[in-house]
């Protein structure tokens, strides 16, 4: 009997038919810059043969179109696409990302170990190769609540998974530089492995410190020259285009062809409704292409060289003994995906129904006590407040100043600067904490929305103009376990459950794609001038981020890693 490798090298050389063999078209060679007219000859899981012609089981015609190989989403959190693991294979896999490496600290964060086990059970059933990095920071950082503790003993079980490629973003730089030491046993255990970088504005001998530590990718870069210090480092940077996160734009000028090899792409948070607006890796690919960067440089990104970066030898590039990972593409420029291929099987909607479903987790996992419009208030102070200044398609926030408007003994919002209220409220059971603060940027008029989706211990986060709307916002929250909600004046207008942890829904992403359309349109009736309000939402309470933030412990000066008195 014909071994399995026997048969496999008979298809490359042509004695039999290949399985799959597509015909007429060319492929994109990341290695020449070529594109190359010639069959593509598919036996199981792999590419058997190029640059010829070949015979298959089946064939199909794919006159006129470029194929290239599948795109790798380096750094994603797959809970922020508020839909399952299985629904996310579902929605992405069709625009060309064959591999996605997500670190499922969101759903860590909130059930521990519970949130891993279920990703790695999803993972060994998606179509898509879906590849784990184990949370490094749970929680993130002493300044906040979360609903989980995961030090390396509870790791270390998780290492040697199939699925799992190493330890993920290490978001607590000042952990490692200070040589914090659960940080830095989470890091000596993982020495020799991939450890991901998170240290967004980080130079200098920081810097140096912070790599020495075996760190070697980097997903915060927001401007070029970030970025150029970083690479002449030796990091791996990780080009991020998400739902908030923007930072292509600013980072054009190093997608170059000699850059590339340093170079992925990322989505880190996309939801399904920019998916369907825009796309995945495949709108990053367009746009760079667009603004002038070379094809070679921005496909080699989105594939060979982040397979390079994460240790995945056996994908990347269209060449014989490579995984079959291939998009059928309309034009380079265009990369619009016409026909996907995932370790050699075509992806249609047949091949999604093989896949055993994983039941869901931490449905009842909103324990965040009643709050009333007393809550909110903030006691009248001398001189000015510190204020959370939003900054559109970032992260990063401002940590600004102002004398605010005072009512009775209360410090009150500031409509004519777009500063309203915020506040996080403890949602895990633990310690009840509320905190209260002001944020700029929003441009709501009335009203409020709120959300279970904060980033990193995913507590209740509120912004709004009015206390009354921000308490039925938060409370409406516990009742439907967790999700996003949009109130005005005392009435529900918008809201989408995600009782799954508090961040992802049990519907199918066709609903929460719609949902989330509703929902833009009632916070856009509040004046919301964000593009992705509850995205941007998301991310107010998370201190790993600089400039100013909030959690449930208070407002945090995250350069001096400290909570404001």
């Amino acid at each position: 009997m014909t071994s399995r490798l026997e048969r496999l090298i008979d298809q490359g050389v042509g004695r039999v038919p290949a399985d799959i063999v597509l015909k007429g078209g060319s492929f994109f060679d990341l290695v020449t810059g070529e594109i190359v007219r010639s069959d593509i000859a598919i036996g199981a899981d792999r590419i058997v043969g190029t640059s010829g012609l070949y015979k298959g089981e089946t064939e199909i015609d794919i006159s006129g179109r470029t194929v290239v190989p599948g795109f790798i989403d380096t750094h994603l959190h797959i809970e922020s696409s508020l839909v399952t693991p299985h629904e996310f294979d579902r929605c992405v896999l069709p625009y060309g990302v064959t591999t996605a490496i997500c670190d499922p600290h969101e759903i860590a964060n909130v059930l521990g170990a519970a949130g891993i086990e279920f990703f790695l059970e999803s993972a060994l059933e998606t179509i898509m190769d879906i590849r784990v990095q184990l949370s490094s920071c749970v929680p993130a950082t002493h300044l906040e609540t979360a609903g989980a503790d995961l030090p390396i003993e509870r790791l270390l079980p998780f290492r040697h998974h199939p699925k799992v490629i190493g330890l993920a973003e290490f978001m607590n730089f000042p952990g490692v530089i200070h040589k914090d030491p659960v940080c830095m046993a989470k890091l000596d255990a993982f020495q020799g492995g991939h450890i991901d970088g998170h240290a967004p504005l980080l130079s200098g001998n920081d810097l140096n410190g912070y790599l020495a530590a075996g760190i070697g990718t980097e997903h915060e870069c927001t401007t070029a020259t970030e970025a150029l210090e970083k690479i002449r480092k030796g990091v791996h940077i990780l080009v991020r285009e998400g739902s908030v996160s923007k930072d292509l734009a600013a980072l054009i000028p190093i997608i170059t062809e000699r850059l590339s090899p340093y170079l992925a792409l990322c989505t880190d948070d996309r939801n399904p409704l920019d998916i369907a607006e825009q796309g995945h890796l495949d709108h990053m690919i367009r746009t760079a292409i667009a603004n002038g960067v070379e094809p070679l440089a921005i496909y080699r990104a989105a594939s060979i060289s982040a397979a390079r970066a994460f240790g995945l030898r056996d994908r990347g590039l269209v060449a014989p003994g490579w995984r079959a990972d291939l998009v059928v593409l309309d034009s380079l420029e265009g990369c619009r995906a016409e026909m996907v291929f995932s370790a050699g099987r075509r992806v249609t909607d047949a091949l999604f129904s093989t896949r055993k479903p994983i039941a869901p987790i931490g449905l009842d996992s909103v324990k965040a006590r009643p709050v009333n419009a007393a809550h909110f208030g903030v006691p009248a102070r001398e001189g000015e407040t510190s204020v959370i200044g939003v900054m559109p398609g970032k992260i990063i926030t401002e940590h600004r100043r102002y004398r605010l408007p005072v009512k009775g003994n209360e410090t009150a919002v500031d409509l004519a600067n777009d500063i309203i209220k915020v506040a996080v409220i403890e949602r895990h059971g633990k310690n009840g904490n509320h905190a209260n603060g002001f944020v700029q940027g929003f441009g709501l008029k009335k009203g409020a929305i709120a959300s279970t989706v904060g980033h990193d211990s995913h507590n209740i986060c509120v912004v709004g103009v009015d206390e009354d709307d921000m308490a039925r916002a938060a409370n409406r929250l516990g009742e439907i376990q967790g999700g996003f909600v949009v109130v005005e004046d005392g009435k529900v207008t918008g809201e989408i459950a995600l009782p799954i942890a508090g961040l992802m829904s049990l519907e199918p992403y066709e609903t929460v794609r719609d949902t989330l359309h509703h929902l833009r349109k009632a916070a856009f009736a509040l004046g919301a001038t964000l593009e992705e309000p509850f995205l941007q939402l998301a991310f107010l309470p998370l201190p790993v981020i600089p400039h100013l933030k909030i959690s449930d412990r208070g407002m945090v000066d995250v350069d001096k890693f400290a909570l404001i008195g």
